[in-house]
């Protein structure tokens, strides 16, 4: 996937958009077929399978899934991190750090549900036309229908954390279904997701046997890891501990022997990396690229960055004493750059100015908006977090601790007298010291809000920094107005809007 012709604009993308505009408003129900090629002519060849499958992973380099909409619902909403940029900027988004969203705005929730609908009917397209391919090789017909399954479970992932019941499609609709879709359960959701995570794992390549150009693709280890996490998260514990225990017992993933290099260039697909979003700054084009680098950059001198998704005090606060994860993900005034290129200057404009470490990236080609880094959806550090919860869940909490202490190693390095080893088996307690390492290893990666409601810890942290968090309202953002005016009502509001 890092093979720069994967990222320019293929046929598989213009074909989306000739199968049904939803990509275009915004709307999955607001769809009208355009052109003459359509899934019933398109799948000849085995190209056009990868194709389809390539505009898929597409989706996730979008402006609804990298930018405001994204940095919004997940960092923005939780503790650890406050809006920034100067308080004029995109004003809108405050309302994600007070808690008064509703259902006809911000519209950056609206951006997320389109644009992971976007991602959803691309996928679906591959998944229903690849079968009808005449002549193809029956192991890379199934890897990347594979793939195409793993994409669709970790859109409707995050769209059912966020919004609850949904609008379960899976297919290709008709334009007589367009305004008649109404919500499935939540259950109904997962079961999806689960059932499309396992076919995945059983057609998936590990990471070792991709080729190099193909690597970034979804693998067996990344299908595994994701559905530990949904496990996980519906309290499942016994399959969280499953599968998470496969991706480390397979040995293909490793923590980087350097916290601080995973979010430069040299950690891209490193052996942490379970999935990543790939990018790249082309020279001609911004077709490899994401907004995810430039929206969360320093603003001003030295790095031409908005600002935005600034660290918030409560994140700072949170490191243990020493704790070298705090300087490699927060960057200050005075400190350098990274690459030691320059010196963040003080912009008068931004109160309580730090940025995202882990957002930073070099100079690259073109405009900021350019952004070239990989953005870490899933890390092996995750993965040995999430076993290390499932199992002390579970009552084995002397097995628990191996994992949890592997990744306070790698955070001490070569320090001593900092990060020591979690020796307490008592259950609640170590709970809450697992709880307390994801938040800081897993900082301003778009983590923490997903956690927060999974642990049930939203309302009192919310209410502890002073949000207007109301209990049954705000553990789900609003169905969008738009989607429940087209529906003719069919698509019903959340409690509470």
């Amino acid at each position: 996937m890092r093979n720069q012709d994967l990222f320019r604009i293929t046929a598989s993308v213009m074909l989306v958009f000739m199968l049904g505009n939803s990509c275009q408003n915004g709307n999955f129900l607001d769809v009208k077929p355009q052109g003459v090629i359509n899934a019933n002519n398109y799948f000849q060849t085995k190209d056009h399978g990868v194709w389809a499958v390539n505009a898929v992973y597409n989706s996730l380099r979008d402006w609804n899934l990298t930018s405001f909409p994204w940095l919004a619902m997940t960092d923005i909403v939780s503790d650890d991190a406050v809006k920034g940029s100067f308080p004029a900027d995109a004003q809108r988004l405050t309302a994600f750090d007070d808690f008064t969203w509703d259902p006809g705005f911000p519209e950056d929730t609206r951006g997320s549900w389109r644009g992971h609908y976007q991602g959803i009917f691309r996928a679906n397209v591959a998944i229903d036309g690849i079968p009808k391919i005449p002549l193809m090789d029956e192991t890379l017909r199934k890897r990347l229908i594979g793939e195409a399954k793993f994409l669709r479970a970790y859109f409707y992932f995050n769209l059912v954390r966020w919004f609850g019941d949904l609008p379960l499609i899976t297919r290709p609709l008709t334009q007589a279904e367009f305004y008649t879709q109404t919500r499935a359960s939540s259950g109904e959701i997962y079961k999806l997701i689960a059932s499309d995570l396992t076919e995945a794992i059983a057609n998936l390549p590990e990471k070792s046997a991709y080729a190099p150009e193909d690597l970034g693709r979804a693998t067996k280890g990344s299908a595994r890891g994701l559905l530990a996490k949904v496990y996980l998260t519906v309290k499942d514990y016994p399959n969280a501990e499953k599968f998470a225990l496969e991706v480390i017992n397979s040995k293909e993933y490793a923590l980087l022997a350097d916290f601080s290099k995973i979010f430069l260039p040299e950690g891209e697909n490193s052996s942490e990396s379970v999935f990543e979003v790939q990018a790249t700054a082309l020279e001609a084009s911004y077709a490899g690229a994401t907004p995810w680098n430039m929206v969360q950059g320093v603003r001003g001198t030295p790095n031409l960055g908005w600002g935005f998704n600034l660290p918030s005090d409560d994140l700072v606060k949170a490191f243990e004493f020493g704790d070298p994860r705090r300087d490699a993900t927060v960057l200050l005034v005075g400190e350098a750059l990274p690459d030691g290129s320059a010196v963040i200057e003080d912009n008068l404009q931004i109160d309580n100015e730090r940025y995202n470490q882990k957002a930073w990236t070099p100079s690259h080609a073109l405009l900021q908006d350019n952004g070239p880094s990989n953005i870490r959806m899933l890390r092996y550090a995750d993965v040995l977090l999430i076993a290390a919860e499932a199992l002390n869940e579970n009552g084995k909490a002397q097995q628990a601790l191996p994992y949890l202490n592997a990744v306070r190693a790698r955070a001490r390095g070569t320090r001593k007298n900092i990060l020591p080893d979690v020796t307490v088996t008592d259950k609640d307690a170590l709970r809450q010291r697992i709880w307390q390492e994801r938040r800081v290893e897993l900082a301003m990666e778009q983590q923490r809000w997903f956690d927060l409601l999974r642990t049930g810890q939203a309302e009192a942290k919310m209410k502890a920094l002073g949000k207007k968090f109301i209990k049954g309202r705000h553990e789900l953002f609003p169905i969008p107005q738009t989607e429940i005016d087209l529906s003719g009502g069919n698509v019903k509001q959340n409690q509470g809007y």
